[in-house]
């Protein structure tokens, strides 16, 4: 079993993977041996997490690199260090998000909206335009994007950010077809209500938490690890069939 989920010699690049989902991400992709490209805004954050990542697993697996997924010229800067150091791209994880507000839409600011659709739909856009062409050549590589069961369902409180995340489902499934001839794979993980800090306002008000996990198959939160496997499967051999889909990992909330 050991041999479907392995990626000794690979290299993945984890955005927002200085917490949370991603850091776990990170962790197990090089767990299961492959060289993995911590990034997230601050250099600092990014140098802690691949030290605390490297000192897990007993070797040189995580290297750093901070780049605000907002700009374009940054993102260039981080796929060209990686290709730099490692050789190529295997494979991509569009972790990175925002979510700027919280409430009804009819209140959001233009430029809340505009943030939230740039950081969640276009930088992944322009990521994988980054990495993809060197995939397709090679005929393999994976992209992963990180979206949301959001991207299923309606919400009074996380509309715009939902709005983003169906916009991430699209995106997989018309990259998937066009990249897919050539052997590369696109899929998204949609987790449920997982204790982030990016979630805190979700899960920190007790009132809120009851009535988000109420509905759900197992009654609780996620964690970050409980995503991290997926990425894994589909990152490995494991997941060689597995392209255009979109992985639900959210404790049975969307089938209640």
């Amino acid at each position: 079993m050991t041999s479907l989920f392995d990626l000794t010699g690979q290299t993945a690049i984890i955005t927002g993977s200085s917490r949370g989902i991603g850091k776990a991400i990170a962790h197990r992709m090089a767990e299961a041996g492959a060289t993995v490209i911590i990034s997230s805004r601050k250099q600092d954050a990014c140098d802690a997490a691949a030290d605390e990542i490297n000192s897990a697993v007993g070797r040189s697996a995580a290297l750093s690199f901070a780049a605000n997924i907002a700009a374009k010229d940054a993102l260039q800067a981080l796929v060209d260090f990686t290709v730099e150091r490692c050789g190529q791209v295997d494979h991509l994880v569009c972790n990175a998000a925002s979510n700027p507000y919280f409430g009804p839409m009819g209140g959001i600011a233009d430029e809340q909206f505009l943030k939230i659709l740039q950081n969640n739909v276009i930088s992944n856009h322009w990521l994988i335009q980054m990495c993809a062409p060197a995939m397709v050549e090679r005929g393999q590589g994976s992209i992963t994007v990180v979206s949301s069961i959001g991207g299923l369902k309606a919400s009074t409180v996380i509309g715009a950010y939902n709005i983003s995340k169906a916009a991430d489902l699209q995106l997989v499934r018309n990259l998937a077809a066009e990249f897919g001839p050539a052997g590369v794979r696109v899929n998204a993980i949609c987790p449920g209500l997982i204790k982030t800090d990016f979630a805190r306002a979700l899960w920190d008000n007790p009132d809120i938490l009851k009535q988000a996990t109420a509905g759900s198959a197992l009654k609780r939160i996620g964690m970050p690890d409980e995503i991290a496997g997926m990425a894994v499967f589909l990152a490995s051999p494991a997941g060689a069939f597995t392209t255009g889909q979109a992985m639900v990992i959210d404790g049975g909330a969307t089938i209640v």
